[in-house]
Protein backbone atom coordinates (compact mmCIF):
# COMPACT_ATOMS: atom_id res chain seq x y z
CA UNK A 1 0.00 0.00 0.00
CA UNK A 2 2.98 2.42 1.01
CA UNK A 3 4.57 2.33 -2.64
CA UNK A 4 1.28 2.11 -4.31
CA UNK A 5 0.66 5.49 -2.28
CA UNK A 6 3.90 6.64 -3.14
CA UNK A 7 3.82 6.07 -7.16
CA UNK A 8 0.71 7.73 -7.43
CA UNK A 9 1.32 10.84 -5.13
CA UNK A 10 4.61 11.20 -7.45
CA UNK A 11 2.30 10.65 -10.94
CA UNK A 12 0.05 13.17 -9.28
CA UNK A 13 3.03 15.80 -8.67
CA UNK A 14 4.51 15.34 -11.78
CA UNK A 15 0.86 16.59 -13.67
CA UNK A 16 0.18 18.81 -10.96
CA UNK A 17 -2.99 17.19 -10.43
CA UNK A 18 -4.86 17.04 -6.37
CA UNK A 19 -5.23 13.30 -5.80
CA UNK A 20 -9.17 14.46 -5.39
CA UNK A 21 -8.94 15.40 -9.67
CA UNK A 22 -6.78 12.17 -9.91
CA UNK A 23 -9.51 9.79 -8.45
CA UNK A 24 -11.98 12.44 -10.87
CA UNK A 25 -10.10 11.87 -13.48
CA UNK A 26 -10.15 7.66 -13.12
CA UNK A 27 -13.64 7.45 -12.56
CA UNK A 28 -14.21 9.40 -15.51
CA UNK A 29 -11.97 7.34 -17.36
CA UNK A 30 -13.50 4.30 -16.26
CA UNK A 31 -17.28 5.47 -16.85
CA UNK A 32 -17.34 7.77 -19.64
CA UNK A 33 -20.00 10.30 -19.49
CA UNK A 34 -20.23 10.16 -16.25
CA UNK A 35 -23.32 12.45 -14.67
CA UNK A 36 -21.70 15.16 -12.24
CA UNK A 37 -24.05 13.77 -9.31
CA UNK A 38 -22.84 9.90 -9.95
CA UNK A 39 -19.06 11.70 -9.67
CA UNK A 40 -19.69 13.48 -6.77
CA UNK A 41 -21.01 9.66 -5.29
CA UNK A 42 -17.85 8.60 -5.87
CA UNK A 43 -16.04 11.20 -4.75
CA UNK A 44 -17.81 12.04 -1.44
CA UNK A 45 -18.07 15.64 -2.35
CA UNK A 46 -20.64 18.15 -2.32
CA UNK A 47 -22.38 19.25 -5.93
CA UNK A 48 -20.72 22.81 -5.39
CA UNK A 49 -17.17 20.60 -4.78
CA UNK A 50 -17.52 18.15 -8.38
CA UNK A 51 -18.32 21.14 -10.33
CA UNK A 52 -15.88 23.77 -8.53
CA UNK A 53 -13.49 20.60 -9.74
CA UNK A 54 -14.98 20.07 -13.27
CA UNK A 55 -14.88 24.04 -14.16
CA UNK A 56 -11.22 23.26 -13.66
CA UNK A 57 -10.19 20.40 -15.10
CA UNK A 58 -12.15 22.38 -18.03
CA UNK A 59 -9.95 24.99 -17.48
CA UNK A 60 -6.89 23.08 -18.07
CA UNK A 61 -7.80 20.95 -20.82
CA UNK A 62 -8.45 17.52 -19.43
CA UNK A 63 -12.02 17.35 -19.52
CA UNK A 64 -15.47 18.69 -21.01
CA UNK A 65 -18.78 19.17 -19.87
CA UNK A 66 -21.86 18.18 -23.10
CA UNK A 67 -25.02 18.63 -22.68
CA UNK A 68 -27.52 15.75 -22.61
CA UNK A 69 -29.45 15.46 -25.79
CA UNK A 70 -32.70 14.19 -24.36
CA UNK A 71 -32.75 16.58 -21.74
CA UNK A 72 -30.47 20.05 -21.67
CA UNK A 73 -30.56 20.14 -17.72
CA UNK A 74 -28.53 17.40 -17.46
CA UNK A 75 -24.37 16.84 -18.60
CA UNK A 76 -22.06 14.43 -19.25
CA UNK A 77 -18.52 14.56 -18.23
CA UNK A 78 -15.79 13.36 -20.79
CA UNK A 79 -12.18 13.38 -21.11
CA UNK A 80 -10.03 14.46 -22.95
CA UNK A 81 -6.90 12.78 -22.59
CA UNK A 82 -6.03 9.60 -22.85
CA UNK A 83 -5.67 8.12 -19.11
CA UNK A 84 -3.71 5.08 -21.39
CA UNK A 85 -1.31 7.26 -23.48
CA UNK A 86 1.90 9.04 -20.73
CA UNK A 87 1.94 10.47 -18.74
CA UNK A 88 -1.22 10.44 -17.51
CA UNK A 89 -1.30 6.39 -17.96
CA UNK A 90 0.70 6.95 -14.90
CA UNK A 91 -2.07 7.65 -12.40
CA UNK A 92 -3.21 3.82 -12.93
CA UNK A 93 0.05 2.03 -13.44
CA UNK A 94 0.95 0.53 -10.13
CA UNK A 95 -2.43 -1.23 -9.54
CA UNK A 96 -2.30 -2.04 -13.59
CA UNK A 97 1.53 -3.87 -12.70
CA UNK A 98 0.53 -5.16 -9.52
CA UNK A 99 -3.19 -6.62 -11.48
CA UNK A 100 0.11 -8.26 -14.22
CA UNK A 101 2.00 -9.35 -11.24
CA UNK A 102 -0.79 -11.28 -9.68
CA UNK A 103 -2.26 -12.88 -13.26
CA UNK A 104 1.82 -14.28 -13.87
CA UNK A 105 1.77 -16.02 -10.38
CA UNK A 106 0.30 -19.89 -10.50
CA UNK A 107 -3.13 -19.94 -9.02
CA UNK A 108 -2.38 -21.74 -5.86
CA UNK A 109 0.61 -18.85 -5.07
CA UNK A 110 -2.38 -16.26 -5.25
CA UNK A 111 -4.73 -18.38 -3.38
CA UNK A 112 -1.74 -18.15 -0.67
CA UNK A 113 -1.52 -15.10 -0.84
CA UNK A 114 -5.18 -14.02 -0.68
CA UNK A 115 -5.80 -16.17 1.93
CA UNK A 116 -2.73 -14.77 3.99
CA UNK A 117 -4.88 -11.07 3.34
CA UNK A 118 -7.78 -12.15 4.60
CA UNK A 119 -6.34 -13.33 7.64
CA UNK A 120 -4.66 -10.37 8.30
CA UNK A 121 -7.68 -8.23 7.36
CA UNK A 122 -9.83 -10.24 9.59
CA UNK A 123 -6.96 -9.57 13.01
CA UNK A 124 -6.72 -5.86 12.22
CA UNK A 125 -10.56 -5.60 12.07
CA UNK A 126 -10.64 -6.87 15.48
CA UNK A 127 -8.71 -4.12 16.38
CA UNK A 128 -11.02 -1.61 15.01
Amino acid sequence: MSARDDAVAKARADLSVSELEATALCCIADEPGIRPSILRSHLGVTAAGVTTMVDRLIGRGLVRRELDAEDRRVNHIHLEIDMEQEPWAALRRFPVEVDAAVRAESRDVVEVAAELLRRITDRVRTFS
